[in-house]
């Protein structure tokens, strides 16, 4: 930043002792201040909101089924985790709704998940664009967020009909109304994410090959597939941990007010709100660090 700073003073000089008026231009590959940095990403929004809608629509157009897959795939996914764990391994001793319980967890995760794994190789993934135009990179986790938030909407639905479907049988209630809220802090908690370990990733390429098994970490660590509260009665620091885990905080919340029609308490969304906040202001902060690095030549 130093660097390129001085040497935009230097061109500036020179350009007044030739005679010629610097004011209005602006150096090219400089970071810019934060406030003018989040104008720039608001001013694009259109075009995230398209890319995203674009990436969304294309991204099964090869698969003979489509679109077909954002409900098949995680119907598929839930079953396998109720057979493995309910049939298999017997985990549902002592739970009325053992497979609402799974299909909530292993559903309304994949997001997180997603945003966990495939961050880290965001900017390498994107490298062409990043090179070829003056955008904030931002502007790229704020799409991957969108388009998965998208992509949501039908795992979702699918979700919902699923736990009315399979035996016990959850009817609709009031609190059913809090999922949207909820999953707007799931956007947030993955946004903030996806803006930390895209730098990360950048900085640490390597990052991107381990980032699957800190996401299977996380499941197991969350609650996606088991409850896990009932194993951690002998381990109080293993207990904090998971206290302080806003996953596991957010899958209750979907889980009480899908599955018992309770408002969640206070705690669970401070916790949550607190996470998706600070690590998406954290975030932001971390990755506008080094937005002049990442149109550079990586190794």
């Amino acid at each position: 930043m130093a660097d390129n700073a001085k040497e935009a003073q230097l061109i500036s000089q020179a350009l007044r002792d030739r005679g010629l008026d610097p004011t209005g231009l602006t150096p090219i590959g400089v970071r810019p201040p934060l406030g003018e940095y989040l104008r720039a990403i608001w001013e694009r929004r259109h075009f995230i909101w398209m890319d995203a809608r674009h990436r969304v629509a294309t991204s099964n157009s090869r698969n003979l089924l489509g679109r077909l897959w954002l409900v098949l795939r995680p119907m598929m996914e839930a079953a396998m985790y109720y057979v493995i764990f309910a049939e298999i391994l017997g985990v549902t001793r002592g739970m009325e709704n053992f497979p609402g319980f799974i299909i909530i967890g292993v559903l309304m995760f994949r997001s997180t998940m997603r945003a966990v794994s495939s961050s880290p190789s965001l900017l390498s993934s994107n490298k062409a664009m990043v090179r070829a135009f003056s955008f904030p990179r931002a502007s790229l986790a704020v799409s991957a967020e969108l388009r998965e938030s998208m992509q949501m909407v039908f795992t979702t639905a699918t979700m919902l009909v699923m736990i009315m479907v399979v035996p016990f049988h959850e009817r609709p209630e009031f609190t059913w109304l809090l999922v949207p809220v909820i999953f707007a802090f799931q956007f947030f908690l993955n946004l903030g994410i996806s803006l930390t370990m895209a730098r990360i990733g950048f900085i640490f390429p390597d990052t991107a090959q381990f980032m699957s098994v800190v996401g299977r970490m996380l499941m197991y660590g969350s609650g996606v597939i088991f409850p896990i509260d009932r194993f951690i009665d002998n381990s109080p620091l293993i207990a904090m941990l998971i206290e302080a885990n806003p996953i596991y905080h957010m899958l209750v919340m979907y889980r009480e007010v899908l599955m018992d029609g309770a408002i969640p308490s206070l705690d669970h969304w401070m916790i949550l709100g607190g996470w998706a906040a600070g690590l998406t202001l954290v975030g932001l902060l971390f990755f506008w660090q080094g937005e002049e690095s990442y149109g550079a030549e990586q190794r």
